[in-house]
């Protein structure tokens, strides 16, 4: 039988070995960490390496994910998918051991981190699903819902604004199932962190209101037990566990320094920590006896053989409420009617021909689609009434842990991070909004959920200039292209409450990507669309208002200004040019239509075009070419009304006019 230190020196072991075959990579934190992982793992941590998407699975995410060998070495050890080459294979191109956890990449891996921060935000997202979920469908002696979120963070995961923004929400909302490890070595890659971080942190986690258990010695497998056993006791607070961890540990000569961070420890240096360690076995060599005290494949099966038990109990004691939780959480599908129902929408709003701020149009939206959809937990960053993402049937889950709606405050990053792990977790479709030049702060989170192709619905409103009086600061120019440039990214700037009505709907059955929509603030005129044209709204481009014969130019806008290049066809008409107007919503969803389709738009005979939008006018290029011209924004913008800024900034029929009168 293997002793503790003997499976924590596994860990030790194939980290150095990756990393030194690599010639890259982080061994320190693997290594400093590997005894806290070792109990976790194989005293608490409920999984099943046969099938790591297990509904009620723990979640353990690694949010310093730089020490990628820590978790590639536990769910090898313990029996996933991943063998001994793919190890030996780390940070190699198409490896599934790639220098940070990759989601979608590595079975087991339940999120992208890397950058620091971005996992212990997903963790309080994934530990805000668990608590939501359990409180809509578990009944007195039914907790189908019944699982832990576990989150190893350094200290570069503290320094990081997110790590306020996240878990200062996390305590509000006491989230009892989400237990933090906090690798305190006092290293980062600059050195000793006593020049940059002298924070209490035991006392900021105090101040969040979670349960701080401090000074645990991270070496010391008795007191990290003791410590979860107490983390798990506090059931109304999540809770920090402080790990005093020597980084590196068991390399007799770089412990405890920088100078194992993020490098190699070299042969001579791994044959020394071999041999301080008493692990007397060649490169990536583990034995039997080791492997078996990791094995956790049958107690996995057995894990999740007895939950589907539950399962059936529940089933029989509530079929409806099972039959939803198997749509929503296992099979991942929407309602048998919603096609029906949201087609119906649609054509409501077409019908209706409300001329409204499509912000408004949004929320109609999301009340429409929230009453089909019991799934839908909506947000905002303390923008709830500017950005309209309330609606009759909202719910704050600060009162009700059942409810659909979270108060994100002012943490516009924190919030995009927690909604990355709301959708890992599964069981949610989950929006989020803030003013659209906001998305700026919260940057690398919107692309991380592009990266990691999960889906999420960003709404930004507030647009453009249009937004007015707040000035430059507030309106947005660049960021339209930014999130349009985005791989993965699916970006919507409806021109009506129809259209918007056809993005909510392609952003809700969007299952394996993010979705951005984008609103103004201002009304905007409904536009008459026959059937046809109704129906190809959602190919992203469109003819809206065409002549006869061969155009002789075709103006292309979205949102705000589609009616301006209404106004402005009507009027070269008058001149005697054929003009065709093609609303373009969503470029990307434009951009995947096949070449008939986009031909049969934007007909490449036809070289005089001009593209109208309030943003930056780069991006649209490359539907233009040389021959077009584009009335669009090339500084910041003003504080003043949104229409004198229109006019101000050229957004007016006369300026269109003598744009494609100026066309070669």
């Amino acid at each position: 039988m293997s002793s503790r230190k003997e499976l924590a020196n596994a860990i030790r072991a194939l980290t150095m070995d990756a990393v030194q075959k690599a010639n890259s990579g982080h061994p320190g934190a693997p290594m400093g960490m590997a005894d806290i992982a070792e109990v976790l793992w194989n005293d608490f941590l409920k999984h099943n390496p046969n099938n790591p998407e297990w509904a009620d699975r723990d979640r353990f995410i690694l949010s310093n994910g730089h020490g990628s060998m820590l978790i590639y070495s536990l769910l090898h050890l313990t029996g996933y998918a991943l063998p001994i080459e793919e190890l030996q294979n780390f940070r190699q191109l198409h490896s599934k051991t790639p220098g940070h956890p990759e989601y979608g990449y590595t079975p087991g891996v339940e999120t992208t981190t890397g950058p620091l921060g971005a996992g212990i935000s997903n963790a309080v997202g994934m530990a805000i699903a668990e608590k939501t979920l359990a409180a809509q469908f578990n009944r007195p002696g039914h907790d189908i819902v019944d699982h832990f979120t576990y989150c190893f963070l350094g200290d570069g995961c503290l320094m990081e604004g997110i790590s306020h923004e996240a878990c200062s929400l996390a305590g509000t909302l006491g989230l009892g199932k989400l237990v933090a490890f906090w690798d305190d070595n006092g290293i980062s890659i600059d050195g000793h962190v006593e020049g940059w971080f002298t924070d209490d942190t035991p006392k900021r986690f105090e101040s969040y209101g979670w349960h701080v258990i401090a000074d645990v010695d991270g070496h010391d497998s008795d007191a990290i037990r003791a410590a979860i056993e107490e983390a798990k006791s506090v059931t109304d607070k999540p809770s920090m566990i402080c790990c005093k961890t020597t980084i590196g540990f068991g390399s007799p000569n770089k412990s405890g320094s920088h100078d194992c961070h993020g490098a190699p420890l070299g042969d001579a240096e791994i044959a020394a920590a071999r041999e301080f360690l008493g692990w007397d076995h060649g490169a990536f060599e583990i034995p039997d006896n080791v492997y078996a005290g990791w094995d956790a494949k049958d107690t996995g099966a057995t894990n999740e053989a007895n939950w589907n038990g539950k399962l059936a109990a529940y089933a029989e004691a509530y079929p409806e409420l099972a039959a939803e939780y198997k749509r929503r959480v296992i099979d991942g599908e929407l309602p048998a009617d919603f096609e029906a129902k949201a087609q119906a929408f649609i054509k409501e709003c077409q019908e209706k021909g409300e001329g409204i701020a499509s912000r408004k149009a949004s929320q109609n939206a999301i009340g429409a689609f929230g009453a089909m959809l019991p799934e839908l937990l909506g947000g905002s960053a303390d923008l709830a009434g500017s950005n309209l993402t309330l609606w009759s049937g909202s719910k704050g889950i600060q009162d009700d842990a059942a409810g659909n709606y979270i108060y994100y405050g002012v943490r516009e990053f924190g919030m995009s991070g927690i909604m990355n792990g709301v959708s890992l977790h599964g069981g949610f479709i989950n929006y989020g909004a803030t003013f659209m030049m906001f998305m700026e702060y919260a940057r690398n989170a919107v692309r991380m959920s592009a990266l990691m192709g999960i889906q999420n619905i960003f709404v930004y409103t507030h647009d453009s200039i249009g937004q007015g009086e707040d000035g430059p600061t507030h309106q947005p120019v660049e960021q339209l292209a930014n999130l349009r440039m985005t791989p993965n990214m699916m970006v919507w700037r409806p021109c009506d409450a129809a259209e918007t009505a056809v993005s909510w709907k392609n952003a809700i059955e969007r299952r394996d990507a993010p979705t951005s929509l984008i609103f103004s603030r201002q009304n905007l005129p409904a536009q008459a669309r026959t059937e046809e044209q109704l129906a190809n709204v959602v190919k992203g481009g469109y003819v809206l208002s065409d002549c006869a014969g061969t155009p002789d130019v075709i103006l292309i806008a979205t949102g705000s200004e589609v009616q301006l290049a209404l106004d402005s066809a009507a009027a070269l008409t008058e001149q005697g040019k054929l003009v065709r107007v093609v609303s373009m919503p969503s470029t990307n969803a434009f951009d995947a239509q096949d070449a008939a389709y986009k031909e049969s738009v934007l007909p490449r005979a036809v070289t005089k075009r001009v593209a109208i939008e309030a943003a930056h006018v780069d991006f649209w290029h490359k539907y233009v070419g040389f021959d077009g011209a584009v009335v669009g924004m090339t500084t910041f913008g003003e504080s003043a009304p949104g229409g004198e800024l229109m006019k101000h900034f050229g957004f007016t029929v006369e300026n269109v006019i003598a744009t494609v009168n100026g066309l070669a």
